[in-house]
């Protein structure tokens, strides 16, 4: 599923306010740009988690499952898949 408009909205609104969803491209990187911080990172990943419905676990913590928009869609799509198969921690 693709949940590109939604995390770009979520990042537009927290991070980047004078932005528009269309001029935030998918893969910018938004650890090395500077646009989220580590408690950023900490807000994003608990507003995956509640807006997702997915857990993330600790060895998910991984910098590049949130560097970008792009990689966080997948992220998200990998975990989902994961749970909703029961293969989570495989």
């Amino acid at each position: 599923m693709d949940h590109t408009d939604t995390i770009k909205r979520f990042i537009i609104e927290e991070f980047l306010p004078d932005l528009s969803v269309d001029e935030l491209p998918d893969d910018h990187d938004l650890l090395s740009g500077s646009v989220i911080d580590s408690i950023g990172t900490l807000k994003l990943i608990a507003w995956v988690e509640s807006r997702f419905g997915v857990q993330v676990d600790d060895t998910e913590l991984n910098p590049d499952n949130f560097r970008s928009v792009a990689s966080i869609c997948a992220f998200i799509n990998e975990i989902g898949g994961r749970e909703q198969t029961g293969t989570r921690g495989a």
